[in-house]
């Protein structure tokens, strides 16, 4: 399959919001290749989008534009294109761009208007939706237009609810139009809803069924249109164009089966062309990375939908004890989330187990300067802390019952295992129990604990089915008969459990008595003048990327002095990163390209903290903790201190499953920046600015 290539960190809509390894049930041949003529960028297709949907995404199964993504890419490869991405700067741009020839296709989720109608031509519908006004769960004042009056409603002035809003507003007196900057997309705005921040706004049926997943403190006040039809825009003067996307519209499998609910064996799948995966956003399953999807469950779920030739949906319930019940009612076809099989799960849940493809034991956590222990006497007078729904509490519960003496203590429900296990290293708790795989992820990161005594046996982990689904289970238990510790399943496994990171960046560096603080200060002179860096910040970013190894390669794929993704280089138009100087443009040109999409700052080194931030994080996750700051009675116009703090909550459950890019390992990036004022300020002092 040809690979389209695109920068990581710019693009969700073609990103892996579904891994397409099919031509989503299309027939390959009834789509003739366009004639040059209707494209103006022959062979590519230019597809417009608002600067407001550059950032990577969390595809979570439940998003109108990730449904509109995977139309897009079966779209461009049953055609024999390649997407190429022109960005507005907000929404009010996508049209006049589109009709100056910048673009071919408009793809934003626009509803169809009459006043767009008279501008350009619109596809078949995608869906149809309603508009509706939004408000919070705890306003009880809001159940028809009317009662707007003395209220503000906050849109975006080119949106379509603008003009439903124009209308109701000459029949509602009193009520207030509130315009909100172009920038802003409809789930931010609805973010800012939810916290109160916006008195109402307005929003398409669809999205706001989606974005309640994350806040449930949204609500539906009342309708305030018909249903009305979402499509892709073209030129009024490229019918040609227009016809091969209703044709391909028209036999799609994905047109209107967004959040369908029906119950398939594998022949089933097959024909719908599509694999919908249960599963959770954490470090052990999936989550998003520098714009990367990845994720050792993702990771094999994807590989297993390649093999099938199935289209892969992500979709994340809002809690991990709805997989089952999800799974059950229908909403997706197999659970991969690190499911235990038990035999009072295998009796009770109503779903049927695979074979096991990954064993953990209980494991006792303690601090890295403890020894390890022998046996479980050396327990005696300890203090170990678990939940107490956990199911280490009932192993702990039945060491006590045997006679052994320690303490066992309950940790606040909330608390993840991670969690439990941070605490640990800090000193407030005595020791903590984790599964190993959990162990070893966080050992991946921090060399702060250890592991000290195995419990009990190993358990085997599973992924589940719907019962009488044989043949998928029968297929995936052929999967894991081929996989288990083959080269994939080994090269997977070892990346998520196994590579150390974030060890790098703690170490110190200073600058050589030579006088120069790294073996390339010429290069990085050079390009840090030419995006206007202090060259003595991004010397000091690049040890903490690379350790000054040109040939230093990431755990995600990242390569080079300063660690870019190959694709992120190869949309710049550099290829070559091992290459030192091809390693170091590439990093500057990105790091300049991030500083360009956050919102200028007035102090020039916050731009800069929140720029490195996003280099490390993503866009994604520095959006959200913004967002979280500003709840959270922090500013959000500040890194240290403030946004920093936002960042470390997203690692948390309660924070990551209400941000709209999802869990962050945010200690991490905070770290990251701070390593890297640290050293900038030693290579300050060793290499004043006067000095050539």
């Amino acid at each position: 399959m040809k690979r389209v290539i695109y920068w990581s960190g710019l693009l969700f809509l073609l990103g892996s919001a579904c891994d397409c390894s099919k031509d989503g049930g299309q027939d390959a041949n009834h789509l003739a290749a366009l004639p040059k003529t209707a494209l103006r960028a022959p062979g590519k297709l230019r597809i417009l989008t608002p600067r407001r949907f550059s950032a990577e995404r969390l595809p979570r199964g439940d998003f109108p534009l990730d449904h509109e993504a995977g139309l897009v890419k079966d779209f461009c490869r049953l055609i024999g294109l390649e997407p190429e991405f022109v960005y507005a700067s907000g929404h009010d741009r996508l049209i006049p761009r589109l009709l100056e020839g910048q673009g071919d296709l408009i793809m934003a989720s626009l509803t169809v208007t009459n006043r767009r109608r008279k501008q350009v031509a619109f596809s078949v519908p995608l869906e149809m939706i309603r508009e509706q006004l939004v408000t919070r769960t705890n306003d009880s004042g809001l159940e028809k237009p009317e009662q707007l009056s003395g209220r503000r409603v906050a849109v975006r002035p080119s949106s379509a609810y603008r003009e439903t809003l124009d209308e109701l507003r000459s029949r509602v007196k009193g009520m207030r139009i509130e315009d909100v900057d172009e920038s802003l997309d409809t789930e931010q705005i609805l973010s800012r809803v939810a916290d109160g921040s916006l008195d109402t706004t307005v929003a398409d049926s669809n999205l706001i069924e989606a974005a309640r997943r994350y806040l449930p403190n949204l609500k539906v006040a009342f309708d305030l249109s018909d249903e009305r039809p979402v499509a892709w825009a073209v030129r009024p003067d490229n019918p040609l164009l227009l016809r091969q996307l209703n044709s391909f519209l028209a036999k799609s499998p994905r047109i209107g089966r967004r959040e369908q609910i029906y119950k398939e064996d594998l022949p089933g799948l097959q024909k719908k062309g599509v694999l919908r995966v249960l599963t959770r956003n954490s470090a052990t399953t999936y989550f998003l990375h520098r714009g990367e999807l990845v994720g050792f469950e993702y990771e094999l779920a994807r590989e297993f939908a390649r093999h099938h030739d199935l289209v892969l949906e992500i979709i994340v319930p809002p809690a991990r004890e709805d997989l089952i019940p999800w799974l059950l009612a229908g909403r997706g076809d197999l659970v991969a989330a690190g499911l235990t099989v038990t035999a009072e799960r295998k009796k009770h849940s109503g779903a049927a187990f695979s074979r096991p493809y990954q064993f953990a034991v209980e494991t006792v956590v303690g601090s890295a300067d403890e020894k390890p222990m022998v046996e479980v006497e050396a327990l005696a007078g300890r203090t170990l802390v678990v939940r107490r729904k956990s199911p280490y509490w009932d192993s702990l519960e039945k060491l006590k019952a045997q006679g052994h003496h320690f303490t066992l203590q309950a940790a606040p429900a909330e608390l993840e295992t991670e969690e439990i296990i941070a605490r640990v290293a800090d000193g407030s708790y005595d020791l903590t129990v984790a599964d190993s795989h959990i162990l070893e992820i966080e050992l991946t990161y921090r060399n702060d604990v250890r592991g000290l005594l195995t419990l009990g046996t190993k358990s085997a982990h599973g992924w589940a089915v719907q019962a009488d689904n044989k043949k998928l289970l029968s297929a995936i238990d052929t999967f894991f008969d081929k996989e288990y510790r083959g080269l994939y399943y080994n090269l997977s496994r070892n990346k998520y459990f196994k590579n150390r990171r974030g060890m790098r960046a703690r170490a110190k560096h200073r600058p050589t008595r030579t006088g120069r603080l790294s073996p390339y200060d010429p290069l990085v002179k050079k390009y840090a003048e030419k995006y206007r860096f202090d060259w003595r910040l991004i010397t000091s970013q690049m040890y903490a990327e690379s350790r000054f190894d040109p040939q230093a390669k990431s755990w995600v794929g990242a390569r080079g002095l300063m660690q870019v993704m190959p694709r992120t280089a190869k949309q710049m138009g550099l290829t070559r990163l091992a290459d030192p100087e091809t390693g170091i443009h590439a990093g500057v040109k990105y790091l300049d390209w991030i500083r360009d999409q956050l919102p200028e700052q007035d102090n020039f080194h916050t731009q800069n903290w929140f720029t490195l931030a996003a280099y490390n994080a993503g866009l994604g996750h520095l959006k959200d903790a913004r967002e979280l700051a500003r709840r959270q009675g922090l500013d959000p116009d500040r890194w240290f201190g403030n946004v920093e703090r936002a960042m470390l909550l997203l690692s948390k459950p309660k924070f990551a499953k209400q941000a709209r890019y999802g869990f962050c390992r945010g200690s991490e990036p905070v770290s990251y920046v701070r390593s890297i004022r640290e050293r900038w300020r030693a290579y300050k002092r060793a290499r004043p600015i006067h000095k050539k």
